[in-house]
């Protein structure tokens, strides 16, 4: 009894030590945010399991500035000067922490799960070209676009007046663009497809964030709970895990897609993982649906709410598109600034993107850090927190991207697509997408919300990405008067 005590004794001494060191003495000790975070580790990974770490962190800026830290080797930030630091200096900021070893597929690495910079920039070369404006306005692949926004139009509305799930639609609209764009022709046609339509619910219709986090934290563990249950940590499943393998390994793919570009790659390479390719077609898919599709529900849902600033917003939209039918693209800036108000206040990564201090440390904002600490910034805070640049953050004010005065600040906290040589490779696929399908929706229909829609719409987190809580978006499609 009296070996436990002293056990015991010796354990709370160290416990009361080690708080101690990391309350007064630690490098970060200066640094605001709650004690029991400096102290712990435990607050911040209960606010992840529980799926609203965004809203913990957020509400941490919010009460103690933009400089917060929110764990014993982990600050956030919400500031410019933290972004073009940790995201982009020296083109690519600093190297990724373990975190993103969960977005590995079939136990195989990709660009985005790479934590070094410099294997990460040999990867991007190997296909960047592909996600480049330049490319994605090519005729021929902008046509295969245009089909799935064709194809989406049509189901909407083929029953005019009753109420369409958006996010199933949206959801099929974002795979089968996705897909094509790595696949072509044999991408999904989830839209009209019975058998494809399976895959877009195993993809969009599952819960893996406590998984995910338990394969973070606790990597032995979920080693053995894995090779016992055949889990997956990452998102899928057995239908869209065999599509992309079977697709990788033997379909037809015409020579503008990311797949043909890869197996240029694999040609030239006798040494490459049998798997790469499929790892990273796998995660440009998963990044694609969550990018368009979810951007494009959270946004509609909101133009189509019955609130005098929503129906303004339609009203506006609706004028701009009549009135230069036709028109380029770039040459629509009211449905510009529609999307990049809908990417900043209902981004579909709206989390913290975690990075690793160098070893020797940096300067931070004005903040000395040892090397090894983790360092972040996320687009919900970036694009709220700073009053002088985003007037009014929670209203949706399309107008706010029109003036000139402050546009290079909006510019520099815009954070929808993250920033540097390490941010979306797909974001003019996925500016393109939501464009072409809002303009051919608002330029003939007005759309608002379907009376039996009770479903929530409150973001709901996943490790990077968010969604509506409920998966369900109930929306009706009318015809324009003068369309």
């Amino acid at each position: 009894m009296e070996t436990i005590l002293i056990a015991l004794e010796a354990f709370s001494l160290l416990i009361a030590s080690l708080a101690i060191y990391r309350l007064w003495l630690a490098p970060l000790a200066r640094l605001p945010g709650p004690s029991m975070c400096a102290i712990s580790r435990l607050p911040l990974m209960y606010h992840e399991f529980n799926g609203n770490r965004r809203s913990f962190i957020h509400d941490l800026h919010m009460k103690y500035g933009p400089i917060v830290r929110v764990a014993p080797d982990e600050v956030s930030f919400a500031t410019r000067e933290a972004v073009k630091e940790i995201y982009t200096s020296g083109g690519s900021g600093y190297n990724k922490p373990p975190f993103y070893f969960l977005f590995e597929h079939f136990d195989t690495g990709n660009m985005f799960s790479t934590l070094e910079k410099v294997e990460h920039a040999d990867i991007k070369k190997q296909f960047a070209e592909r996600y480049s404006k330049l490319h994605v306005t090519k005729p021929g692949v902008a046509f295969a676009i245009q089909e799935n926004v064709d194809a989406f139009v049509e189901k909407a509305t083929e029953r005019l007046g009753a109420s369409v799930d958006i996010y199933d639609l949206l959801h099929c609209f974002a795979l089968d663009g996705i897909t094509g764009h790595l696949f072509y022709p044999s991408g999904l046609h989830s839209q009209t497809s019975p058998s494809d339509h399976k895959i877009m619910e195993e993809l969009c219709y599952q819960d893996g964030l406590r998984r995910a986090y338990f394969a973070h934290y606790f990597p032995a563990l979920w080693r053995v709970y894995s090779k016992l249950t055949g889990a997956a940590k990452g998102p899928g499943g057995s239908l869209v895990h065999a599509y992309v393998l079977n697709t990788t390994r033997t379909s037809p793919a015409d020579p503008y897609t990311v797949l043909d570009k890869l197996r240029a790659v694999d040609a030239r390479d006798a040494s490459r993982p049998a798997l790469l390719s499929a790892s990273e077609c796998m995660d440009h898919l998963v990044a694609g649906i969550d990018t368009t599709g979810d951007g494009l529900c959270f946004l509609m849902h909101h133009l189509s709410l019955p609130h005098p600033s929503s129906q303004r917003v339609q009203a506006k939209l609706h004028a701009e598109l009549q009135e230069h039918g036709g028109a380029p693209l770039d040459d629509l800036p009211y449905l510009e600034a529609v999307v990049k108000e809908g990417l900043r206040m209902f981004g579909p990564v709206p989390m913290s993107l975690p990075r690793l201090v160098p070893a020797g440390g940096r300067v931070v904002d004005g903040v000395n850090l040892p090397g090894g600490t983790i360092v972040s910034c996320q687009a919900y805070t970036l694009h709220r927190l700073d009053e002088g640049v985003w007037a009014d953050p929670e209203e949706f004010l399309p107008e706010r991207w029109l003036a000139s005065e402050g546009a290079a600040e909006r510019d520099r906290l815009f954070f929808a697509f993250a920033a540097g040589g390490r941010g979306c490779i797909g974001k003019h696929l996925a500016m393109l997408e939501m464009k072409l399908l809002l303009r051919d929706v608002y330029s003939s229909y007005c759309t608002r919300i379907a009376p039996e829609m009770t479903a929530s719409m409150e973001q709901d987190d996943q490790t990077v990405s968010t969604r509506p809580k409920d998966q369900k978006c109930l929306i009706i499609f009318e015809k324009l008067d003068n369309a």
